[in-house]
């Protein structure tokens, strides 16, 4: 990449309409050598960029100390700043760090067949259902491991790691996409939260394929959406941003969701929708989904031909992510053979992970369900697959966001399960038990009893070892995640899965 000067920069915020004022002379030939909000980050020559609520002054004094050039922010700071150390005060911050990265990282999405996926469910599944096609796809024709960013772990080529946010910040995502391209990566899959969609990560990128999945009540709270409206439209802009637009006209609101992608398409924001479901309409349209002893077989028709399927992956709602899958990866002329058998072996990490006892008395499914529309699904799939078993339920809910969830599953949970184990799921600076309380007056309501044992590892053991008749024991919430967040820390701990391993073999040599 061609490393150029700041007053290239400053033209670009003019250029943009965000420059309130600099004092970069148009002869100041000094090099922007790196770009970051992270003064841990910073190296001689950084472009430090000064954002957040929580952004404290002693950050940007660190950015200098380590090298930084000029810094980027919506005010002026003090005398404390060196006299003649370069400047950009913008009037708003997030909507010129699109252009900071694209002229930084010189636009690496362009160079990459980008998909995003939107929803309130499904977004990690349907991601990686995509991903394990298109690695199949590469590695048939002599390419690279494709690139993912999701709510579960990130991969560009370069790095890989277990992800804490759905949707990293726009400059941090062209770090990535940069990794990819130099990293001869074609596909990059990636999910697309509703936080991301607001407040401008994914602006000045476009996505060659766009999903929208569904829609259900969720991250309502001060910090995220004020109202399910709020939640709404924020998901709806990813039709702006698309070039392929695909929707499931199975999900809550989907004339809403499809007006929305054919008004992008009528004002040529968009070039093509693609529809998908379980409705005769559909132009990628699945019938005949059955639960066999081999897996979850299912058909599908699109343009008169009928094909069929099969998932290996446990849970009969899975069939709305695979529909998703195989019209995205059809969109970049993927074959049927490879489709088919990408969905044959499709596993996510953390994500309907099924572990069973010897005696078959214990089915065991770890699973990231965390919201009203997950947790209906994932009932109504264990009591069409588990006839006759018991139901325990092992949940949490966030400290100090998503309110509505503590209702919504603690009802949902109290209806269906036997039992329910109240546990810590990223509590942050709200105490776990005051969260636990919150949800376990709804678990009351409906007549379930209840435990609140903080420790995951604590419950998922004491679940496992009182089975003495079929269960399904449903473990939610964090899946493979080996961190919790207490405080503003995240701590490392087993995961769910490593817990549930570890237990029912403890359990079948008792």
């Amino acid at each position: 990449m061609e490393k150029l000067s700041l007053t290239r920069y400053a033209d670009l915020m003019k250029e943009a309409g965000l420059l309130v004022e600099t004092n970069i002379k148009a002869d100041d030939d000094i090099k922007v050598l790196g770009l970051t909000y992270n003064s841990k980050e910073v190296t001689p020559g950084t472009l430090f960029v000064c954002k957040g609520v929580h952004f404290k002054e002693e950050y940007l004094h660190g950015a200098i100390e380590k090298g930084a050039v000029c810094y980027v922010s919506e005010k002026r700071y003090g005398a404390s700043v060196p006299d003649g150390f370069k400047y950009l005060i913008v009037s708003d911050i997030r909507k010129a760090m699109p252009y900071l990265s694209n002229l930084y990282y010189d636009f690496p999405w362009k160079n990459l067949k980008l998909t995003g996926i939107t929803g309130t469910k499904g977004k990690s599944t349907t991601a990686y259902y995509i991903k394990n096609i298109l690695d199949i796809y590469e590695e048939k024709m002599g390419g690279k491991r494709t690139a993912i960013t999701s709510s579960i772990d990130l991969y560009d080529g370069v790095e890989e790691f277990e992800s804490h946010i759905t949707t990293p910040e726009n400059m941090e995502l062209q770090y990535h996409f940069r990794n990819a391209v130099d990293s001869g990566i074609e596909y990059f899959t990636m999910e697309v939260s509703s936080q991301a969609l607001k407040y401008d990560r994914v602006d000045g990128i476009r996505f060659d394929t766009g999903i929208f999945m569904n829609i259900s009540e969720d991250h309502i709270s001060d910090i995220e959406h004020p109202t399910f409206e709020d939640y709404f439209e924020s998901k709806l802009r990813i039709f702006e941003k698309t070039d392929v637009s695909v929707v499931n006209l199975d999900a809550d609101s989907s004339d809403r969701i499809l007006a929305e992608a054919r008004k992008a398409l009528s004002e040529g924001k968009s070039k093509k929708i693609i529809t998908f479901g379980t409705k005769e309409d559909a132009d990628i349209f699945g019938y005949d989904i059955e639960k066999k002893a081999d897996g979850i077989h299912f058909k599908v028709r699109e343009e008169g031909i009928s094909r069929n399927y099969i998932l290996t992956m446990p849970g009969l709602f899975n069939v709305e992510n695979a529909l998703a899958a195989i019209a995205a990866t059809e969109n970049y002329g993927i074959p049927y053979e490879i489709i088919y058998e990408g969905l044959k072996t499709a596993r996510s990490k953390g994500r309907m992970e099924l572990f069973s006892s010897n005696d078959g008395k214990v089915v065991a499914i770890v699973d990231y369900a965390h919201n009203k529309l997950s947790f209906e699904k994932l009932y109504e799939s264990t009591l069409s697959e588990y006839p006759g078993f018991k139901i325990v339920t092992i949940f949490g809910c966030p400290g100090y966001k998503a309110y509505q969830r503590r209702e919504h599953l603690g009802t949902l949970s109290g209806r269906y399960s036997d039992k329910v184990y109240l546990v810590a799921e990223d509590p942050g600076e709200e105490p776990v038990e005051h969260i636990s309380k919150d949800i376990a007056q709804y678990v009351e309501k409906e007549g379930c009893p209840y435990e609140m044992i903080e420790d995951r590892g604590e419950a998922i053991h004491k679940a496992i070892m009182e089975v003495n008749e079929p269960t399904v024991i449903l473990i939610t919430g964090k899946g493979d995640e080996t961190r919790q967040k207490y405080g503003r820390e995240y701590l490392d701990c087993p995961s769910d899965a490593e817990y549930t391993g570890r237990y029912i073999e403890e359990y079948d040599n008792r």
